[in-house]
């Protein structure tokens, strides 16, 4: 939309609202003509096709209060789309280009050359044609990998991150232009986007083809960084690793990326954590595992056992007689950080050992408990059940 046609279209008449208007009453106006004059309930009907997308634009500006505001304001300056004369003007009009007042031609969507032009430069996203005008622009994102060691992972760790990123250069400090003197680009108006038609009233952006998305133009582009304003940065930074992550967890630092340009945030950082193995223990979400060997004296009658923990003094568990080998029980507070701070548990399993070899002394003791228990069959039942399948 030309700045002329904003100036002189009638949205309230288009809408067909007073001037004094509430949110509420524009709002119920532009729906019930949307759906009279709506593409799909009028297929094939081009006057209603454009009567539709004169009402989107109205709403698009009556609809919202800054918008609104503006528009107001400029009607309220040139008199409803006809400049006012002042006392000292003959006649009752007075015929002048808009492109004169703005230092540009506005129907083509030129530049505003300051003064009112400032006036619509929130309402277009544009600005005047010099450099300040242009819109902060954000840094990119950099993805980055680290590998910690499995206890660093659980406690978590401050480790050293080298990055490469793109960052404004340091010749033109960011310009692009060797001078330090660029234009606002002529097509986007220093925006770096232009619009796209889509139908139906409605209008996307796309980086401008010309500026490739800066809204400047080197005329005389830097030579380290061909006109671009950026250039290739490598920094060093302490980063620290929360406690608690996984093997092949994304963390993302916002505002730990590439710079920004013409006052704009930096962008993130995204970290891909690698956690190498334990010799001792293993992971489960929150838990830590650990496989502990016993005797079988120690598993058939019972007994207290003490099993190491990650980075911490031993712990005793009991054993109880009869325990069976694999069974797993549970030192709690023992294990991984959560996220609240709070610990998962220790995961213990029982593996019970049998000797390579026995003493004289150990031979006769397990004879004995052979003689003693001859008449048990631990594979009975599984004969029975092998018989009934």
């Amino acid at each position: 939309m030309s700045t002329k046609d904003f100036i002189e279209k009638d949205f309230y008449k288009v809408l067909g609202v007073p001037k004094d208007a509430t949110e509420a009453e524009i709002k119920k106006a532009y729906r019930k003509l949307a759906r009279e004059f709506h593409p799909d309930a009028n297929k094939g009907n081009a006057k209603a096709e454009e009567r539709f997308k004169e009402i989107s634009e109205a709403n698009d500006v009556l609809g919202d209060p800054k918008k609104r505001k503006e528009y107001d304001e400029a009607r309220a300056l040139f008199g409803n789309g006809g400049f006012r004369p002042g006392p000292g003007t003959a006649g009752g009009s007075f015929n002048f280009d808009l492109g004169d007042l703005f230092g540009g031609n506005a129907q083509s969507g030129g530049g505003f050359g300051g003064g009112i032009g400032d006036v619509f430069g929130g309402l277009f996203n544009r600005g005047g044609t010099g450099t300040t005008r242009t819109q902060p622009r954000r840094g990119q994102d950099i993805d980055t990998e680290v590998t910690l060691s499995f206890t660093e992972a659980i406690e978590g760790a401050t480790v050293p991150l080298r990055m490469s990123s793109q960052a404004p250069c340091k010749a033109c400090s960011g310009t692009g232009d060797k001078n330090g003197t660029p234009r606002v680009c002529p097509t986007c108006v220093g925006t770096g986007q232009v619009a796209r038609g889509s139908g139906g009233g409605f209008s996307l952006t796309d980086p401008c083809p010309d500026c490739k998305g800066r809204g400047l133009i080197a005329e005389h582009p830097c030579l380290e960084c061909k006109g671009s304003g950026r250039a290739k940065s490598s920094r060093t930074m302490q980063v620290r690793i929360p406690a608690g992550v996984t093997d092949g967890q994304r963390i993302r630092l916002r505002g730990k990326g590439a710079p920004g340009e013409r006052g704009g945030p930096a962008g993130d950082l995204y970290v891909v954590v690698h956690v190498g193995e334990h010799p001792v223990f293993g992971r489960k979400g929150d838990n830590l595992t650990v496989t502990v060997p016993v005797t079988f004296a120690e598993a058939a009658l019972g007994g207290e056992v003490r099993v190491p923990t990650l980075g911490g003094p031993a712990v005793t568990l009991k054993l109880p007689p009869g325990t069976p080998n694999g069974r797993t029980m549970r030192a709690r507070g023992k294990g991984a950080v959560r996220k609240d701070g709070t610990r998962g548990d220790l995961l213990v399993t029982v593996e019970v050992r049998v000797p390579a070899d026995l003493s004289g002394k150990a031979r006769d003791a397990l004879e004995a408990y052979r003689e003693a228990t001859a008449d048990e069959d631990p594979r009975a039942e599984l004969f029975e059940a092998a018989k009934g399948a």
